[in-house]
């Protein structure tokens, strides 16, 4: 359910438009999706070696800790809170507040509560801030109510998704949408858009067509993400060294293929191709769907406005069980890293309901914080590069470990070691290249976060005491 549940959240509603914007044609929307449950399914069956070896709260925090040294480890629960978690809580929450403005209209992300020298406040920012202050607080009241939590909506929002792929598939097929779309399968183009307008529909065609694939990838991604989530509670986990590694195998296997059936269903409804004037809902395709929500889009087109609602409801379900997940597993990182002195102090303690009550609170103020920073996409693009980084260090952690403790405990081994966890190094190398390069503004400073890191890492060393206590 943490795994399943983390990983669907606002994204596979949402960002098959942006795709479609950025690849142009049907083939190279459904790949995108491919490749990305590929190398999400290779980097949790990589993991689950990892997660087994070392069972500990923390997870990622203590594999690059133990693959590598402090410093490393540091950098990632440094990123982790700034950037990483934080930023898909954020993102995830205001994804919260723009479903809800399907249901009631006047809480639409243009109402805005509050103006300043260009700053603004718009009432879907404070709803995304709400939702992360309630699922902090239930969380801080220990972890069976945030289990329970996470088990009715991960129920609930697999159901919708079923529902949505069956329908859409079957009863709601529409043939006219279905045949252009599959007459246009590999006629890749690149819709070039600024403040919500078309500048300019670039044909493309060899490199280019990486570029553009790595470039729309960053939202299949980020909707794939957060499955490593189950690893930073292992402390909490019973039997941990056989449930971590099925549960990231079943978990990401079962989301990936979701994931693709949903797009199958979407193609199925909505023409692919579209302009941001279109009359109605077909004429703005997926590529135009009405803020990039384009499962409310198929659901109306199918079945009405009724269902569009029914299907914004289940979508806000679903933004709300994620975070929920995010939100429990997040602060056992930062536990784990006060535990070692590298993280404040107060957040190593537990509360009286036994869970890291100071973790959870400072988590849940800097995600609302980022609320107010910035659009939907922008904290998509800090998260994503970030991610990346990390899981390419931590894979690359497998090689390393193998090499330095030959005798640990292995009670499962990465599957097709060493040519497949090498061919995520690979992959995952090119595609942060390609963000690099063609996506500056917010991957360039994803990495000086980083890198920022590291002075911060010496002079807490400096300043902190040594601590008494270590992870076990």
């Amino acid at each position: 359910m943490i795994v399943a549940g983390s990983m669907i959240g606002s994204g596979i509603f949402i960002v098959s438009a942006d795709i479609a914007r950025t690849v142009g044609c049907t083939g190279y929307l459904l790949l995108a999706w491919l490749i990305t449950g590929f190398i999400t399914l290779v980097a949790a069956l990589s993991y689950g070696e990892l997660a087994g070896m070392m069972p500990h709260a923390g997870g990622q925090y203590v594999y690059l800790r133990e693959a590598y040294n402090p410093l490393i480890g540091f950098l990632y629960g440094w990123t982790l809170f700034l950037v990483i978690q934080t930023g898909t809580i954020a993102a995830v929450a205001v994804a919260f507040g723009k479903f809800t403005a399907v249901l009631i209209p006047s809480l639409s992300e243009r109402k805005i509560i509050f103006s300043m020298s260009g700053f603004t406040i718009s009432i879907e920012q404070v709803l995304a801030i709400i939702s992360i202050a309630i699922l902090t607080y239930v969380n801080m009241r220990g972890l069976k109510g945030g289990k329970t939590v996470q088990n009715i909506f991960t129920i609930t929002k697999l159901a919708a998704l079923f529902g949505l792929i069956f329908l859409g598939i079957s009863i709601g097929r529409n043939p006219a949408a279905l045949s252009a779309n599959l007459s246009n399968l590999w006629n890749a183009s690149w819709t070039h858009m600024e403040e919500g307008k078309i500048i300019s529909i670039e044909s493309i065609g060899g490199w280019k067509i990486l570029v553009a694939m790595g470039t729309a990838m960053v939202g299949s991604i980020f909707a794939s993400d957060a499955w490593n989530n189950i690893t930073f509670t292992a402390g909490e986990v019973i039997e941990p060294k056989r449930n971590i590694p099925l549960s990231l195998a079943l978990g990401t296997g079962i989301v990936t293929i979701i994931y693709i059936l949903a797009n199958v269903a979407y193609i199925s409804i909505l023409p692919l191709a579209g302009t941001p004037e279109g009359a109605d809902i077909a004429g703005r395709g997926i590529q135009f769907a009405t803020s990039d929500r384009v499962a409310t889009a198929a659901a109306s087109l199918s079945f009405g406005e009724g269902a569009a609602a029914v299907m914004a409801g289940f979508i806000i379900i679903s933004t709300f069980g994620c975070n929920n997940g995010l939100i429990l597993s997040g602060a056992r990182v930062y536990y784990a890293m006060a535990l070692d002195g590298l993280f404040f102090k107060r957040t190593a303690d537990l509360n009286v309901h036994s869970v890291p009550g100071w973790a959870l609170l400072a988590q849940g103020i800097w995600a609302s914080l980022l609320c107010l920073s910035g659009t939907y996409g922008d904290l998509l693009d800090y998260v994503v590069f970030a991610v990346l980084l990390f899981y390419i260090l931590t894979i690359a952690g497998v090689f390393i470990l193998r090499r330095t403790k030959p005798d640990a405990e292995r009670p499962y081994r990465a599957l097709g070691y060493p040519i497949i966890p090498a061919l995520y190094i690979i992959m995952a190398s090119v595609l942060s290249v390609v963000l690099l390069i063609y996506k500056p503004a917010y991957t360039w400073p994803g990495l000086i976060i980083v890198i920022l890191g590291i002075p911060v890492y010496f002079v807490w060393k400096k300043i902190q005491p040594k601590p008494s206590d270590t992870i076990s």
